[in-house]
């Protein structure tokens, strides 16, 4: 396995032989699976090469065209990730064969359990707070924006509800669980 091999598994998914995702960018569906070292698109073999050239930045070459991409933002509870990719911004949402799964089924985790709180995701820096108290918020409204590792990362509602009280002010350092957000 070469190089960039390593970095496309760094990425998606730890050393499984086959990972299965399917993705949304921005409107449009696709089926991404890794098998062993080869990347098929949609059940077709897609080539490429990806090197890391910045902590947030890579040189992506496809079909003899060359892409630069820049991490903007990553959202872990949602699995999305904003991408610039040649100065143009592009939302890819994620779904895993566990994800798949629970939607075949009708089961939306999520909706199960009663938010009462959002906590910091990892230690980092509060760059902007989208919110204030007694805001009505909806599940997937950005509430605030969290640098971590010079990324920032956008948090989102994981539920309905009314903002209660927020427990940091910008520019504050926060460490990883700390409550940030009560409803």
């Amino acid at each position: 396995m070469g190089k960039d091999d390593k970095t496309k598994h760094i990425i998606f998914g730890n050393h499984i032989s086959i990972i299965m995702y399917k993705s949304k960018i921005n409107k449009n569906h696709y089926e991404v699976k890794f098998e062993k070292s080869q990347t098929f698109l949609n059940d077709s073999p897609f080539n490429w090469d990806m090197t890391q050239i910045g902590e947030r930045t890579y040189h992506i070459i496809s079909n003899h065209k060359s892409y630069r991409a820049e991490v903007i933002s990553v959202d872990t509870l949602s699995k999305s990730v904003i991408l610039k990719i040649n100065g143009k911004k592009v939302e890819v949402a994620l779904q895993d064969k566990f994800d798949l799964l629970l939607q075949k089924l009708g089961i939306d985790v999520t909706a199960s359990a009663k938010v009462n709180d959002v906590k910091a995701p990892m230690p980092g820096l509060i760059l902007e707070i989208q919110i204030k108290e007694g805001d009505d918020v909806k599940k997937g409204d950005s509430i605030m924006i969290l640098e971590a590792m010079k990324m920032e990362n956008v948090l989102k509602s994981p539920g309905d509800g009314i903002v209660q009280s927020i427990k940091v002010k910008k520019g504050d350092s926060v460490e990883k669980n700390q409550v940030l957000v009560l409803f």
